[in-house]
Parts: C-alpha cells; structure tokens; sequence
C-alpha cells in the first residue's frame, strides 16, 4: 500500500495480500485515508504515471529477472546484454520499483559480510528516503554507490514489495 497508494477499493483488491473480501470489510476506510494523504501530500502514484516501454526493454528486463533467478552473477548477465554495470542496475531499480522482487541476495553475500549487509539495511530501514546520495554521505566512503544501491534493490525486494 505505501508504494501504490490504493484510492479505490478495486486498486486496494490489486495489492498483494488483499483479497476482495478484506477490500470489503476494512478498505473503505483505508482508501479514504490513503486518497486524503495523496491529495494533502501531492503524490504522484505509479498509476498515475504512463510508462510506454519498447519490446526491447521488456525484454531486457525479463532477461535480467530470469538470470537473476538463475544466480548468474551481475556481470555476465550485464554482459549477456551489452550493458555496463550502471546500467544494469538501473534496469533493476526500475524492475523492483515497479513491484517484482528480485532475489540477488547470492550476489550481495558475494560483496559485502553479515555485518555490512545488516548495517545498510538498518540505514535504509530507519532512513527517511532511499535516496542513495544520503546514504554515501551517511557511509563517508564506506561503501561505494553499487554496493548501496544493490542494497537497496534487496531492501526493496524483501522490505518494501
């Protein structure tokens, strides 16, 4: 709900987790709730915006999903692609922006310890954004901008979606 921002109780039925029977039963007074703080607020709701992608980004991104779910480490699924690893992880913020999650936790372990993974997410869980230029100020060169912004993307996938 915090990332679609339901203002209908058919939008509310097409979150994850609930059914149209608990939409019926308690929706009516989230949706009011949820469309008065959109209005007072000024947020853009992903439904609101019109997204027009090519074949080939859809297929770029079902390329990555499907990679991922393979466990290929990052650089030859950007490679498999023609991508550099900036854009790569562009494509997953975009992909679990858009609500898919995205299991790459076999490639963080792979970057970064327990400790450093739950440091992050801490950061991330207590933050008031997700806003990665915050974060590298907040780590003063601790880690760099991919090892945070994967971050994110796993914060996202088990988190937010």
């Amino acid at each position: 709900m915090a990332l679609k921002y339901p203002i209908s109780i058919e939008e509310l039925t097409n979150i994850h987790g609930v059914g149209e029977g608990k939409a019926k039963k308690y929706g009516k007074e989230f949706v009011e709730l949820i469309s008065r703080y959109v209005e007072e607020n000024d947020i853009i709701r992903p439904d609101d915006l019109v997204v027009k992608s090519t074949g080939a980004n859809s297929a770029n991104k079902l390329y990555i999903i499907q990679n991922i779910d393979r466990k290929l480490s990052l650089e030859d699924i950007s490679k498999g692609k023609g991508m550099n690893m900036e854009a790569l992880i562009k494509e997953m913020e975009q992909i679990v922006y858009s609500g898919t999650k995205l299991n790459i936790k076999y490639w963080i372990d792979e970057m970064l310890d327990d400790d450093q993974q739950e440091e992050i997410h801490e950061y991330f869980m207590e933050s008031e954004s997700d806003n990665i230029e915050d974060a590298l100020k907040e780590f003063d060169g601790d880690y760099d901008i991919n090892e945070l912004r994967l971050m994110r993307i796993k914060f996202i996938s088990e988190v937010a979606n």
